[in-house]
């Protein structure tokens, strides 16, 4: 079917201005094949199914619009924890500012390098399980990155790693428009954890493509930058061998636009995949989670827990999918979707899903949206505690399932610690 003329005149405007890397012969013709799937099937448009919640206008633009850079005193997230540093500035990499690219258990170089070697792992990952993950829905920002981005990471982890990998992207230009690709790969028995931090940009696209072998594992968490003007597009595409476990958790604390998406494939027998996320939203925020989980093996396991709490005309989406393949019995899949409005201003959309072609599956899935409960409130405040301490209180345990998630106690306990100074500020405010 042919593309209406708009979405191809606005797609050919987008990227007219970009040049593809050069690197290796098998980097060029991934990107050369993500640049044919984006002009396939055009930059996305709000009659676009899984774009229906959300505006794409500030994505699809040519140039990217301005974004205030926050200062703030705070120390920087996950700043307590052991971890090796590697920093982005506005989407560059930062040599002098990151560790050296080395750790036991561990091989982990540029995106640049690793494309420009004519034999390296990473052939059969980059851009192969984004191309996967296309089907049988369209993600066009996916396909943009893999095509023109020449900065991230390539990792592949061969035993279990010592400590985590940290990403840190920080903005510095109020027009910066920056595109990260990471590769990785968790090879058998190994376990890895990334964390990601920071706004990295005014206009911002990520692509992350992780496969993980037989009895891998891959753990994840991430604090979406505060600076409230940005835009960001990320994209998570995650292969699951057996015995594997993948293990996702992402906090986002304003933001004017905020798409996150991920395309879990869980293909060997006894997986497990649990994504989850936590937002905090005030006044012109829109932020969108979008996921689709596909068990096609025995007995896996998958959680979706998504918790979004909203005021002052604040604006959460969530589109989640379990679908269950033909084949794939004593599959368990849940899915759960709640937002908390503060005040009738506030919006949440959702649109979970299932589909089900086993007939031996415990799949779950539900969304509710609503007040602090009224009963919870007064009880607090009998016994003293002051009315916006007790709300902030009712609030934290309303997120308190999402952030469960995480695996690592000092990284949970870090994020609730943001989550209770987000509040007080807020109340204080």
């Amino acid at each position: 079917m042919a593309l209406p003329q708009s979405k191809v005149d606005e797609t050919t405007a987008r990227i007219e201005g970009l040049t593809l890397p050069d690197g290796a012969v098998w980097a060029n013709a991934a990107r050369t094949s993500a640049l044919g799937r984006l002009q396939e099937m055009g930059l996305p448009g709000r009659r676009d199914e899984y774009w229906r919640f959300t505006r794409p206008e500030g994505l699809n633009a040519v140039e990217a619009a301005p974004a205030a850079i926050l200062k703030s005193d705070e120390p920087p997230m996950f700043d307590g924890i052991d971890r090796l540093k590697i920093v982005f500035r506005d989407g560059e990499f930062d040599a002098e500012a990151s560790d050296e690219l080395a750790l036991e258990g561990l091989e982990i170089e540029r995106l640049v390098d690793a494309t420009s070697t004519d034999i390296h792992w990473a052939k059969e990952i980059f851009g192969a399980l984004e191309a996967r993950g296309q089907t049988p829905v369209a993600r066009p920002f996916a396909a943009l990155n893999t095509a023109f981005a020449s900065e991230g990471i390539v990792i592949r982890a061969t035993k279990k790693v010592s400590k985590p990998i940290s990403l840190i992207y920080l903005h510095e230009s109020e027009v910066s428009d920056a595109m990260l690709h990471f590769v990785i790969r968790v090879e058998t028995g190994a376990d890895l954890t990334v964390l990601e931090n920071g706004p990295a940009a005014a206009r911002f696209n990520k692509c992350m493509e992780v496969e993980i072998a037989d009895g891998g594992a891959f753990h994840h968490v991430r604090a979406q930058g505060r600076d409230h003007e940005r835009q960001a597009v990320t994209h998570i595409f995650a292969k699951l061998g057996a015995e594997s476990v993948f293990k996702s958790f992402t906090l986002t604390v304003n933001g004017r636009l905020t798409r996150n998406e991920a395309v879990i494939e869980m293909t060997g027998d006894d997986g497990v995949a649990h994504i989850a996320g936590a937002a905090l939203g005030d006044g012109d925020f829109h932020h969108d989670d979008t996921v689709f989980v596909t068990h096609d093996a025995l007995n896996g396991e998958s959680r979706q827990v998504f918790k979004k709490v909203l005021r002052n005309g604040a604006v959460g989406a969530f589109q989640g999918k379990i679908l269950v393949k033909e084949g794939a019995q004593k599959t368990d899949g849940y899915q759960i979707s709640q937002s908390l409005l503060l005040d009738e201003d506030a919006q949440f959309l959702a649109k979970p899903e299932l589909e089900i072609y086993a007939d031996d599956v415990a799949c779950s899935h539900g969304s509710t949206s609503g007040a602090i409960d009224d009963g919870a409130l007064f009880y607090l405040r009998a016994r003293g505690i002051p009315k916006g301490i007790a709300q902030d209180l009712l609030t934290l345990s309303f997120l308190a399932e999402a952030i469960d998630e995480i695996e690592d106690e000092a990284i949970a306990a870090d994020i609730l610690g943001r989550l209770e100074g987000w509040l007080s500020r807020r109340r204080d405010g």
